[in-house]
């Protein structure tokens, strides 16, 4: 970059979540990292409600200075760029539109927004103001996917037919899964096979349908969720099919959230970087049998991520990190080329459409097409 970018890291600690007090720059998949190190960027100030929060961002990102508020930070600080790292969407539009505000380009934690209404207002006031949101879709830049989306592109697996994605499935399995995890899987699906068309999908509690009164407010705060298990398949242009499952606590049985690419002559698997330890798992199988017969799949090596121009690489195996730091580079180059990053705010809002849509068909009983038509939330405003 040819000036300096003065970056900020907005955190919240202090509110509650299902698990106690939550820890922003604990909690947050490293976001509050990515700028640090980057070649012509300077992490100037952290903002944080409590004093261990500070503490802690300025400890581990190498701010100059700490604030108490998000307000003053933006007010007294010329930042060019700010990464907002709770990963509970309920707190997002109001640290987002600051943003646009302080005309500050924005990185943020998925789900971008807790309804398709919210992010609509944020994509709207971010074009008023010519600055870019990113949304940390880990996944677009990390090398497993990359290196899928190329086989699948060259052909590898012959013509792309359908795709079957699974969510984590533990105790969250349900809506509030699709919320917190499945979004990165309808992120992945859109970039084998563009935006979908409609969707058709069914979501029980206890082995019924829900209905609207089963919604409750989920650990992770990203608008109200019901159901502890959904079925939803979405069309997609050519005929591709995209098919998402998540049942509360199948993850007992076996590695479930990642992704399976069937094509007419082979099958790619991507299963997710579950332990957060390990980068995720890249296999493909050419067996001559039915797709859902799978076969003998072999494992298939991957380069690493490529090195930001003039930054060091980094060091740990934590793949959101890894992720986000290009991230964050896409975003700042974008911003200056006038374009869109790789993992825009529309392609955070498509996530949340995506997720909504299974609402609204499983209420109607029909298959409901795409751009919603009903943006605001399916189960009503937070109680």
């Amino acid at each position: 970059m040819d000036e300096r970018v003065r970056a900020g890291i907005i955190g919240d600690t202090g509110h509650l979540d299902g698990a106690g007090e939550y820890v922003a720059f604990e909690n947050s998949h490293d976001l509050h990292l990515p700028f640090q190190h980057l070649p012509g960027v300077e992490v100037v100030a952290v903002a944080d409600a409590t004093e261990f929060g500070r503490a802690m961002g300025l400890a581990q990102a190498g701010a100059l200075r700490a604030y108490s508020s998000f307000a003053e930070m933006l007010k007294s600080e010329n930042l060019n760029v700010v990464a907002i790292c709770s990963r509970h969407a309920e707190l997002h539009e109001a640290q987002i539109m600051a943003a646009i505000e302080a005309g500050c380009h924005v990185l943020v934690d998925k789900p971008f927004t807790p309804d398709v209404a919210t992010a609509d207002r944020l994509i709207a006031a971010a074009e008023r103001s010519g600055v870019q949101i990113a949304v940390a879709h880990q996944s677009r830049y990390l090398e497993p996917f990359a290196t899928a989306l190329r086989l699948v592109a060259e052909g590898e697996i012959g013509t792309l037919l359908s795709m079957h994605g699974r969510v984590k499935e533990d105790r969250r399995g349900g809506m509030e899964d699709v919320m917190c995890c499945g979004v990165h899987i309808t992120d992945l699906m859109r970039m084998f096979a563009g935006d979908p068309a409609w969707v058709f999908g069914s979501i029980t509690v206890d082995g019924r349908p829900i209905a609207p009164d089963d919604a409750y407010v989920a650990e992770d705060r990203n608008g109200l969720v019901a159901g502890d298990s959904v079925t939803a398949v979405y069309g997609f242009s050519n005929g591709v099919m995209g098919h998402l499952v998540t049942q509360r606590d199948l993850h007992r049985w076996s590695e479930r959230w990642g992704l399976t690419l069937h094509g007419t002559a082979g099958v790619l698997s991507l299963r997710m970087f579950n332990d957060f330890a390990n980068p995720s798992r890249l296999r493909i199988s050419k067996a001559r049998v039915a797709p859902e017969e799978a076969g003998p799949f072999e494992d298939i090596a991957v380069p690493s991520e490529p090195v930001v121009p003039g930054s060091a690489s980094i060091a740990s195996n934590y793949p959101p990190l890894r992720g986000n730091r290009l991230a964050a580079w896409d975003l700042l180059t974008a911003a200056k080329a006038g374009h869109a990053p790789k993992a825009s705010g529309k392609d955070g809002r498509w996530s949340i459409e995506m997720a909504h849509g299974i609402y609204l068909s499983h209420f109607s009983g029909r298959r409901i097409p795409f751009p919603l038509v009903d943006r605001e939330h399916p189960l009503g405003p937070k109680a």
